[in-house]
């Protein structure tokens, strides 16, 4: 079987939610191998809208089980209230379907508050979503202080590394107050509600390996916010590209057969950091309304540019992505004229590599090609025969450019708003 990454070939919310629900119909597993609950997975299914911050994509299919892998850091009350509210619209979320690995580390309270401390004495405002996401990754890369969901089946485990962290993190726990009596009750609480949950993961993949069923790989964020490989340090904690799959779930590379990257037909980023393609105001604004691109864990507002080729390209490189989705065309129906970044200008001189630095990459200029707009609606397409010509080239000059071939794209935020242009990965 040719088991699929999917995962954001940009700067996050590229729709990949969506994309990985349209492919979990036809998988037998859908795993997530990193990120928290500062991912936000939209999904429309006709009058009902789905927000997955945690659970994978897959749990709106009735067969498929879901995996949250080791590379995840998981916040227990965001799990609960998503399981909640999940069944409360009538979607099975059970032991049966949701495996949680006993090795992902947990988000505790007192890292939202360790995060606050450690921004007011920063000069760097990086526009973090403020979940405690860093300080959490930070304390699993300490040893001392990262605290497992293992750990809660072992309870006076548990007790001896929250007093720990308790202690060690006194300053920063000035700015709020975390009580350890209400600590532990409520963790004691939530130990016996996840415990039906808590799998082996590891094992769990490797005989879905062995049984040659489906695995859909599902990742957060996007490749330009790469703890490694992304704008430094405006970026997440984690590695959002495809070599997280094999760290973050406990598989060899070569199970991986497809790697599918999600872009956008334009650019979106949300919080600080340099934007080469950044639209004028009134262009961003009126993208931004028709996209209506807001950050769905947060809200923010999603800053708002055109395609660039160079930053796409890079991603290409580091993930090895085999085909790409292209998304939110939709939203160019409009539009006379599109612009694409086919390289940058820095100090007089094009170059196409994508800078390491943030300074080089703040002078950058982006050189643009100008394609002629379809101006025609693309929501009711769903066949290749439905899409102008213009739209084609558009997809075409894209795919061009990288050398990758785009077999599917998205013309609207609905599951059956998509459609194949070549020959399926599946």
């Amino acid at each position: 079987m040719s088991n699929i990454v999917i995962l954001g070939a940009q700067w996050g919310d590229e729709s990949k939610g969506k994309l990985t629900d349209v492919f979990a119909e036809h998988a037998d597993v859908v795993a997530r191998y990193q990120g928290g609950d500062n991912a936000g997975h939209t999904i429309v299914l006709g009058e009902k809208t789905f927000i997955l911050h945690l659970i994978p994509s897959g749990i709106l299919r009735p067969n498929t089980v879901n995996v949250i892998g080791n590379g995840v850091v998981i916040n227990l009350e965001t799990l609960f209230r998503e399981i909640d509210g999940l069944q409360a619209q009538g979607v099975e979320v059970s032991s049966k379907n949701l495996k949680i690995s006993d090795r992902a580390h947990l988000i505790m309270p007192y890292h939202k508050l360790v995060e606050q401390w450690e921004q007011m004495g920063s000069a760097t405002k990086i526009g973090t979503t403020s979940r405690g996401i860093g300080p959490t990754y930070s304390d699993k890369m300490n040893r001392h202080a990262g605290i497992r969901v293992g750990d809660l089946l072992e309870f006076d485990h548990f007790q001896k590394k929250l007093d720990y962290n308790l202690e060690t993190k006194a300053d920063a726990l000035q700015v709020g107050d975390v009580a350890r009596h209400t600590l532990l009750e409520t963790y004691y609480n939530y130990a016996e509600r996840i415990a039906p949950y808590v799998t082996d993961t590891v094992a769990f993949m490797h005989e879905t390996i062995a049984a040659d069923k489906r695995i859909l790989f599902e990742g957060a964020q996007g490749t330009m916010l790469d703890i490694d490989f992304g704008t430094y340090p405006y970026v997440t904690s984690s590695n959002c590209t495809a070599g997280a799959v094999c760290t973050g779930l406990g598989i060899g590379p070569k199970v991986i057969g497809e790697v599918l990257g999600v872009s956008k037909a334009y650019v979106t980023r949300v919080g600080g950091g340099p934007f080469p393609t950044e639209m004028p105001p009134d262009l961003d604004e009126e993208i931004r309304d028709i996209g209506k691109e807001y950050g769905a864990t947060t809200q923010r507002p999603r800053r708002c540019g055109w395609l660039d080729l160079v930053a796409l390209r890079y991603a290409t490189q580091i993930n090895g992505l085999t085909a790409i989705a292209l998304t939110k065309l939709d939203v160019f129906d409009t539009l006379a004229d599109l612009q694409v970044c086919v390289a940058y200008r820095y100090k007089g001189k094009e170059t196409t590599t994508f800078p390491s630095s943030l300074k080089v990459l703040e002078e950058c200029e982006p050189v643009y090609e100008t394609l002629p707009g379809w101006q025609q609606p693309l929501t009711e397409a769903r066949s290749a025969e439905d899409i102008p010509q213009r739209t084609k080239d558009y997809i075409k000059y894209v795919a061009d450019y990288l050398n990758v071939r785009i077999p599917i794209i998205s013309v609207g935020p609905d599951r059956n708003q998509i459609v194949v242009l070549g020959a399926p990965l599946w």
